[in-house]
């Protein structure tokens, strides 16, 4: 992962993960990293099992745990990996959008 993302400096808000080269859509970007928790929290991803009738976290202690929210967003989450929903270019920043509670921001 570190060969395609890298935290920096975000104008959209403190730190952001930003494209270190083109990233082409559906590509596998990498996995949110972290220790399981019950507790919600700044860098906390909260992921619905298959069922989707129950919710775990994970309290991300990786690059990924820097992912800003948008509502035009240009990765996802399929559980705790993530994915170029297009084309990505180097340098520009990914961001995904964090959910109906968030609608109220750009």
């Amino acid at each position: 992962m570190s060969d395609l993302v890298e935290a920096r400096p975000s104008p959209i808000h403190g730190t952001g993960v930003f494209a270190r080269v083109d990233i082409p859509a559906e590509t596998h970007i990498g996995r949110y990293e972290g220790d399981p928790t019950e507790t919600d929290g700044t860098y906390v991803l909260w992921i619905e099992d298959d069922e989707g009738d129950s919710w775990h976290g994970i309290d991300g202690t990786g690059v990924l745990r820097f992912l800003n929210h948008s509502r035009t967003p240009n990765v996802e989450f399929d559980g705790p990996d993530l994915y170029a929903l297009r084309d990505i270019e180097t340098g520009e920043e990914l961001r995904f959008d964090y959910g109906a509670e968030w609608a109220h921001v750009p």
